[in-house]
């Protein structure tokens, strides 16, 4: 008996294929009635006290974590469709995006502290190197012992975060006060410069520093991310980085308003600001690292910390000329000790293509050190 041909209409294949698009963006879905809902209430929220505030500016946090991840997995799509290093370029500066749109917006507030751009960049290489590194690291060496990656990479990206944080974080100290439009204009120019030169040594020359050969699993894996079309993917990027946008704004009278006069260590909504920009990096980080691709892991936590210097600040830095109103960009002494130590640590750990616990477990400490100190307001 010859088989029963089933034919399907092309509009029912397109209906079916939206369906499944929006079911899998529900994260995205539940964000946007959280920012929807922010927006109506946040005068309520405000009128009712501290407490009040304080509890809508953790539901938008949650609410941004949620877009951050789906904004995260589409870059992840995008990356694994292009490879490295432009992969994890996409996934670096996908976070980097989320994290200037949300500093920019609370900066435009008018009782903001003059150190919360500082503070951030701060807490995000703490947070990037320390705390994504030194998980991964310690996570992946307790499940496979060494892990190989090319440290062509780590020596190259440490030596460009000791020169942005230098030039832009360090060197200020010194500058006087009449002249800070002058050092601010250079600074923006010399990150710009930096960056357009790495940029080019990173997808050109120089672009086997930043992968990695690792054998073949038997099966051939292949990740359902594969099958997810492109131009789908950009969309749902573009809409996500409005979104978080919409929720930052709300968010960020919210915070204020909620931590206003209760004594809070002042660098606290810097690390709220870090930690939302690098939640969708942490659990890919865990993710390279417990399926022993180390690499990926030094090109996110590395990456993004270079990242978050190199192009933070000459945007935070010509929005400060546009104002008239300079940013406080040097570290304190305390900052600046953590900064210098993290980066010795790195430099020595990652200076021989492979990591295990012990180094893992010594940058993790250190960022234990960083959230002890933030609780003690240093």
């Amino acid at each position: 008996m010859p088989p029963i041909l089933q034919w399907t209409h092309p509009a029912g294949c397109e209906a079916q294929h939206l369906f499944s698009i929006l079911k899998s963006e529900i994260l995205l879905g539940a964000a946007l009635v959280l920012a929807a809902a922010g927006f109506l209430l946040e005068h309520a929220l405000l009128e009712n006290g501290q407490v009040a505030a304080l509890a809508g500016a953790a539901v938008l946090v949650f609410a941004i974590v949620l877009a951050s991840l789906r904004v995260a997995h589409h870059a992840e799509v995008l990356a694994a469709k292009v490879g490295d290093p432009y992969g994890t370029m996409i996934l670096t500066l996908s976070a980097v995006l989320v994290e200037v749109i949300i500093l920019a917006i609370m900066m435009s507030g008018e009782e903001i502290s003059p150190t919360l751009v500082r503070d951030t960049i701060y807490a995000a290489v703490m947070l990037d190197i320390n705390g994504i590194l030194g998980l991964a690291a310690l996570l992946g060496g307790l499940k496979h012992g060494e892990q190989s990656y090319n440290d062509d990479s780590s020596r190259t990206y440490s030596v460009m975060i000791l020169t942005a944080m230098g030039i832009s974080m360090v060197v200020p100290e010194f500058v006087p006060e009449a002249k800070w439009h002058l050092y601010s204009a250079f600074t923006i120019v010399a990150m710009v410069t930096l960056y357009a030169v790495f940029l080019k040594m990173q997808v050109g020359v120089h672009s086997y520093f930043f992968s990695y050969s690792y054998p073949k699993r038997e099966g051939g894996e292949k990740h359902s991310s594969e099958d997810e079309p492109v131009a789908v993917s950009i969309a749902i990027l573009v809409v996500g980085i409005v979104i978080i946008g919409a929720l930052a704004e709300v968010m960020s009278g919210l915070l204020t308003a909620g931590l206003k006069g209760t004594g809070a260590p002042p660098v606290l909504a810097a690390i709220v600001v870090a930690a939302i920009s690098a939640s969708p990096e942490i659990m890919t980080a865990m993710r390279a690292a417990l399926a022993n691709r180390m690499q990926a892991v030094v090109n996110i936590a590395l990456g993004a910390s270079l990242s978050t210097v190199i192009l933070t600040v000459p945007v935070m830095e010509a929005i400060a000329l546009y104002t008239g109103q300079p940013f406080i960009m040097a570290m304190t002494p305390v900052q600046t000790v953590m900064v210098t130590i993290t980066l010795i640590v790195a430099a020595i750990n990652l200076n021989d293509g492979e990591t295990n616990a012990i180094e893992g477990m010594t940058h993790f400490v250190l960022f234990a050190t960083f959230v002890m100190l933030s609780v003690i307001g240093l």
